[in-house]
C-alpha cells in the first residue's frame, strides 16, 4: 500500500508533545476521509520556578513529563496511538552525566546570567567567524552564551556533564531511553554549522569539546520503542523547535509567500532549499535555521504577544478576544514602541515600560489596557513591515503573500494591520501550525504520508483559512516615528526564542 493510497485510511493516530514557553498542550491527530482531525487532550501552564539553590530561573522538567504521562496513561489512548513526538522553544538545555542523570537545572533563557556573555566571546572571535560557521541571528541568551556562561559560572556541573540534550531531546529520552540530537532544534543552539554537524572550534572556544558526540539526527527520525507509559508507542522526533514545526504544518504554496508564527514571539521568514549567510544576511541579523527535509529557515525574531500577555498578566484581564475588540477602537498609531528592544523581555513592569517608552518618546501615554494593546499591535505591525523589506532586499525579489499561522492568527485586527503596514495579503491559519507540523513528520516517518508537500496540501483541505487585504495606508509621520526608533538603538539582538 502506498502512502498516498493510506491517506483514506484510518491506520495511524499520532500524539503531538507541544510545548511553548508559556503553555503546553497535548494533541491526538489522525487522517480519516482525506483530512485532518485533532483532538486536545490535554493543556497546561508551561511550569518554571526560581531555584533555591542558585536563583536561576528554571524549567520544571519533571512536572512536564509527570503532565506527558499522565495523559498517555488515559484509557482513552491506551492502544489507539502509533507514535508520540515532542516540540518546544529552542535554545535550552539539559545536562546529564555518566549515569544519565540531571546535572544541575534546565536554567530558562529569560534568565540573567548570559549578560555581557555575547559580547565578551564575540569581542575574541568576531560575530563574522560566528556567522560564517552557523549562519545563526545573535541572541544574547543563544545555547552558546548559556553553555559559554555556565562553564564559568558552574565550572563543577561541566565537569561532570557527559551528554548534552535540548529540551524536546530530552523529553525523548524519558519517553525512549534514546539519547539523540534532533537537528532543526540544535541549529538554534549557535553551536550548529551549516552542514548540519556540530562545531567543534566553537565548543572548544567556549571550553565544551568533546561534551556533544552525537550527529543531529534530521526531522522525521523514529528515535525507538517507547517505554513505561509510552510503551507501545514509537517515538518520532518532529523538528522540535516549535517554530521549526510551526512552518513545517505552514501551508506554502510558493517560494515568494512570507511566514509569521504568531504567538508569545514572532517568527517571520521564507522557507529556502539552501543558507542566506552572507554578509547582508549577517548585518540584518537573520538566522538560518534547520527544517524538515533539510530546508533552511531564513527568519528574524520579533517580539510577539508577550508584551501584552504580560500586561494582561498583571492587569489579571482573561478575556484576550474581548481587549482585541477594544483595540480595535482605539485611535490607530497614536503610541508606537519598538517591541524588539531588550528592555521588553523581562521587566518588572510591562505596564509602565510602556508608558515609559512612550513618554521618553514624547508620544501619548497609553492609559487604558486597550490602549496599550493597540500600542502592541500597531508596533508589531510595523515590525513586520520592516522585516519584509529586509527580506525582499536580501532575497533580490518582491514577496506576495504572507502566511501567519499559530495562535497569534485569531487576532484579526492584528492580521488586518500586517496586510495594511506591509501592503500584501495575508492568510492566517491553521492554528495549530506547530501541532500539525509536529503530527506531519511522524506521518511521514510513519508512511502515511508521503512527504512535506503532500503534508502541506492535505492541511490546506482541512482547515478554514481567512483572508485579509490592504485597506487602509499607513501615515508617514508613524513609519518615520518607527524607523527613527530602529535608528536610535543599536540592536545587538532580537530578544525572543
Amino acid at each position: 500500500m502506498t502512502p498516498a493510497d493510506r491517506l483514506e485510511t484510518d491506520e495511524a493516530r499520532c500524539l503531538a508533545v507541544d510545548l511553548g514557553a508559556g503553555s503546553g498542550r497535548i494533541v491526538l491527530g489522525e487522517i480519516a476521509g482525506g483530512c485532518w482531525r485533532l483532538e486536545e487532550v490535554e493543556r497546561f501552564r508551561t511550569p518554571h520556578r526560581v531555584d533555591s539553590a542558585t536563583g536561576y530561573q528554571c524549567w520544571e522538567i519533571d512536572e512536564i513529563v509527570a503532565q506527558i504521562e499522565q495523559n498517555l496513561a488515559k484509557g482513552a489512548l491506551s492502544g489507539t496511538v502509533a507514535s508520540i513526538g515532542v516540540d518546544s522553544w529552542g535554545v535550552d538545555y539539559v545536562l546529564l552525566d555518566e549515569r544519565l542523570d540531571r546535572v544541575g537545572v534546565p536554567v530558562c533563557y529569560r534568565d540573567g546570567r548570559t549578560t555581557g556573555v555575547m559580547d565578551e566571546l564575540c569581542a575574541r572571535l568576531s560575530r563574522e567567524e560566528i556567522y560564517r560557521r552557523t549562519g545563526i541571528q545573535f541572541l544574547t541568551f543563544n545555547t552558546l552564551y548559556q553553555l559559554a556562561a555556565c562553564v564559568k559560572q558552574e565550572p563543577k556541573w561541566m565537569e561532570q556533564a557527559r551528554h548534552f540534550l535540548m529540551i524536546p531531546d530530552y523529553l525523548h529520552f524519558r519517553l525512549s531511553g534514546v539519547l539523540a540530537n534532533e537537528y532543526s532544534n540544535a541549529t538554534t543552539t549557535q553551536l550548529c554549522g551549516l552542514d548540519g554537524e556540530w562545531d567543534q572550534f566553537l565548543m572548544s572556544a567556549i571550553g565544551v569539546k568533546g561534551l556533544l558526540t552525537r550527529s543531529p539526527v534530521s526531522a522525521g527520525t523514529v528515535l525507538g520503542d517507547g517505554r513505561g507509559a509510552a510503551r507501545g508507542l514509537k517515538v518520532i522526533a518532529p523538528a522540535t523547535h516549535d517554530t521549526g514545526s510551526a512552518v513545517a504544518g505552514t501551508p506554502l504554496e510558493d517560494t515568494d509567500e512570507a511566514y509569521i508564527s504568531s504567538g508569545t514571539w514572532s517568527l517571520m521568514g521564507i522557507e529556502s532549499m539552501s543558507s542566506i549567510a552572507n554578509a547582508e544576511a549577517l548585518s540584518m541579523n537573520f538566522t538560518n535555521e534547520g527544517g524538515v527535509e533539510g530546508r533552511f529557515r531564513v527568519l528574524k525574531n520579533i517580539m510577539g504577544m508577550w508584551p501584552i500577555q504580560r500586561v494582561c498578566e498583571e492587569k489579571q484581564i482573561d478575556n484576550f478576544g474581548s481587549l482585541v475588540e477594544e483595540a480595535a477602537h482605539e485611535r490607530a498609531w497614536r503610541s508606537i514602541i519598538n517591541v524588539n528592544d531588550p528592555e521588553f523581555l523581562n521587566p518588572a513592569s510591562m505596564t509602565d515600560l510602556i508608558r515609559e517608552h512612550c513618554r521618553r518618546s514624547g508620544q501619548a501615554v497609553p492609559e487604558t489596557v486597550a490602549q496599550m494593546a493597540r500600542c502592541v499591535f500597531d508596533s508589531l505591525a510595523l515590525s513586520y513591515r520592516s522585516v519584509k523589506l529586509q527580506l525582499e532586499a536580501l532575497c533580490g525579489r518582491k514577496l506576495k503573500r504572507i502566511r501567519i499561522v499559530g495562535g497569534g492568527c485569531k487576532n484579526r485586527l492584528l492580521n488586518q494591520l500586517c496586510a495594511d503596514a506591509c501592503e500584501l495579503p495575508v492568510t492566517a491559519g491553521p492554528v495549530e501550525a506547530s501541532a500539525l507540523g509536529n503530527l506531519s513528520a511522524q506521518m511521514i516517518a510513519l508512511g502515511v504520508i508521503e512527504n512535506l508537500s503532500a503534508a502541506r496540501k492535505l492541511i490546506c483541505t482541512s482547515f478554514e483559512m481567512h483572508e485579509f487585504y490592504p485597506h487602509t495606508i499607513v501615515p508617514g509621520s508613524a513609519l518615520a516615528r518607527f524607523e527613527e526608533m530602529l535608528a536610535t538603538r543599536e540592536m545587538k539582538g532580537e530578544p525572543c526564542a
